[in-house]
This record gives C-alpha cells, sequence and structure tokens, in this order.
C-alpha cells in the first residue's frame, strides 16, 4: 500500500511542492544523486570506476512537452559523452548513458517518435565516437510499444544499442524472448512506475517469480543481460544461471542504483563480477526520489524523521 501511494504522490504536483521546498530533503537526494552539474557526476564516475566499478549515467528528467527543450536534453548528454570521453572514462564502455525516451521528445503531441529517435541518433553517434554505449530507459506503461519500436528502429544502425524490461509488467517474458538476440544489450529491472493490475503484477512475490523467469531467458540467450537488482536472492539465482549456461562473468553484469547497498556493489566486483552503477544527476530529481522511496521504505522513515526534526 505504501509503494503505491507514493508511486501516485510521484505525479501530484501538490505533493512535489512540499517536497522540493523542505531543506532537509536534500539530504535525502544527496544520497542517491551524484549532484545538478555534468561536472559532479564524472567526479563521482572517476571515484567509482576507480573503485572497480562500471557507470551508467542518467541525466534527470522526463515528460519533455518541447521539442527544443528535447534538443537541448540530447545536447546534454552529447557534451556528457565528451567530457566522459576526455576523462578517460568512456573506454570501452567502463562509463555510459542513459536516456528516458520522454526527455529527448517521445511524448511530444506531434512527431515525438521522430523527434526521440533523431535525439537518440545523435547521442549514439557521439556514444560510438567515444567508445561507450547508450541504454534506453523504460518508462510507465503508455511509453513500452513506442520505446521497444524506437529500440527495433535504431539497432539497425547501433546494435549495441541497451533497453530495459521491467519485470512488473506481465508482458515481459516475451518482450525478454524477443529481445534475446546476438549482441542485444537488455537491462532487467523490476520497475518503479505504476500500471493497471491488468497489466501489471501487483504482488512482490508475484514480480519476482516474473523477474526469475525472464532473467533465465536473457541468460539462456546470446545477448548481454544486464541484470538491475538488489535482491540478495535474485543475484544469487543470477550467479548460478551464469555457472549452468557457461558464460564467463564478461558476459553479463549486474546493476544497482547510486546510493544502494554500495558495499555489496563493491563486494560484486572484487569478487571478478561485472557491476554498473545506476548515477543519476540534475535538478528534476523530485520523480526519482520518490521511486527509490518507494522501493525502499527505510528511506521513507529517514525522510519522516527529518521533517519532523525540523517542526
Amino acid at each position: 500500500m505504501l509503494r503505491r501511494l507514493l508511486l501516485a504522490a510521484s505525479a501530484s504536483p501538490r505533493f512535489r511542492a512540499i517536497i522540493t521546498t523542505v531543506p532537509v530533503t536534500r539530504g535525502i537526494v544527496r544520497r542517491f544523486v551524484a549532484g545538478e552539474t555534468a561536472g559532479e557526476a564524472i567526479a563521482v564516475a572517476r571515484r567509482l570506476t576507480a573503485e572497480g566499478l562500471l557507470v551508467t549515467i542518467d541525466h534527470l528528467g522526463e515528460d519533455t512537452s518541447d521539442a527544443d527543450r528535447a534538443a537541448a536534453v540530447a545536447a546534454e548528454y552529447v557534451g556528457l559523452i565528451e567530457r566522459l570521453a576526455g576523462a578517460g572514462l568512456a573506454e570501452a564502455g567502463r562509463a555510459e548513458v542513459s536516456v528516458k525516451p520522454t526527455a529527448v521528445g517521445l511524448g511530444l503531441a506531434e512527431h515525438g517518435e521522430k523527434t526521440a529517435a533523431e535525439n537518440v541518433r545523435r547521442i549514439c553517434s557521439a556514444a560510438r565516437a567515444a567508445g561507450t554505449t547508450v541504454t534506453l530507459d523504460m518508462e510507465d506503461h503508455t511509453r513500452i510499444d513506442a520505446t521497444l519500436r524506437l529500440v527495433r528502429d535504431l539497432r539497425a544502425d547501433f546494435p549495441d544499442l541497451g533497453c530495459v524490461i521491467q519485470a512488473a509488467m506481465r508482458r515481459s517474458p516475451g518482450d525478454c524472448e524477443a529481445l534475446a538476440t546476438p549482441g542485444s544489450r537488455v537491462r532487467l529491472c523490476k520497475g518503479a512506475y505504476r500500471a493497471p493490475e491488468g497489466l501489471a503484477f501487483v504482488a512482490r512475490s508475484e514480480v519476482d517469480r516474473c523477474y526469475a523467469r525472464c532473467m533465465r531467458l536473457l541468460m539462456a540467450g546470446p545477448g548481454y543481460p544486464m541484470l538491475a537488482t538488489h535482491d540478495p536472492r535474485l543475484i544469487a539465482i543470477g550467479r548460478s544461471l551464469a555457472a549452468s549456461s557457461g558464460r564467463p562473468p564478461d558476459s553479463f553484469e549486474y546493476q544497482m542504483l547510486y546510493g544502494v547497498r554500495p558495499d555489496e556493489q563493491r563486494r560484486l566486483a572484487a569478487c571478478g563480477a561485472r557491476v554498473r552503477v545506476y548515477l543519476p544527476y540534475g535538478d528534476d530529481w523530485y520523480g526519482y526520489l520518490v521511486r527509490r522511496l518507494a522501493e525502499r521504505p527505510a528511506n521513507v522513515a529517514f525522510l519522516l524523521r527529518a521533517l519532523a526534526s525540523r517542526r
């Protein structure tokens, strides 16, 4: 119930106004967000890669409603990639980028898919020149088909373009089967958006079972699975599947969020696994923060204690 309320709050302008104007919220934001500028994100990425971790950087923001703003977001990513290359972080995909399709125009009322495709193409071209990759994030259920069309069309020229599948969606095993092709990069996560019960699982146990099923499909296929989870049991299943299928450590990776289980990230990396940290930056952090609170109730308690201490 708490998770559903928080996911509803992530789209609430009133709740957004309350949370974003409370100074103590910034303390929680710093736990999950690298900073507001590309320079701050690169500094954190440098530290993480020095610890043996990989990084995917997300410029926060979504649901862009203006074509000029969508182009500006694409330009931000191109500049970020160029700075990563200049810092020596892009080589061999040590640091890549994650892009939300609606941030680069997918949700525009006119020519949204065309605009998003053009902007993602610019970002992918910059990434290729820098020696790194791009992953398209998955957003709410209304964007799934359009996002998968973008991936399908752009992979003709950029076969290493990654995409995300959310195990909370009932359709996801079928999507994983379709995407498990040679060279395909698929990030499997549980999902952090609200969806109607007819389209999505509600019970956490059902989501976990779907995640395990999708993971088996991806790990048995010829692509490059990216297992985005903090769940120790699912991580163990992934390790077992890799062993049983004869996958070498460099043929898949684990992914975790910045600020969540950092000791486990380092432990897995020390054991020889590829571990990539999802590293967001920017000032449009509200939706991202509330979805992180929905995933971890302990963070809600932390925020409530902080708010109470300011009365």
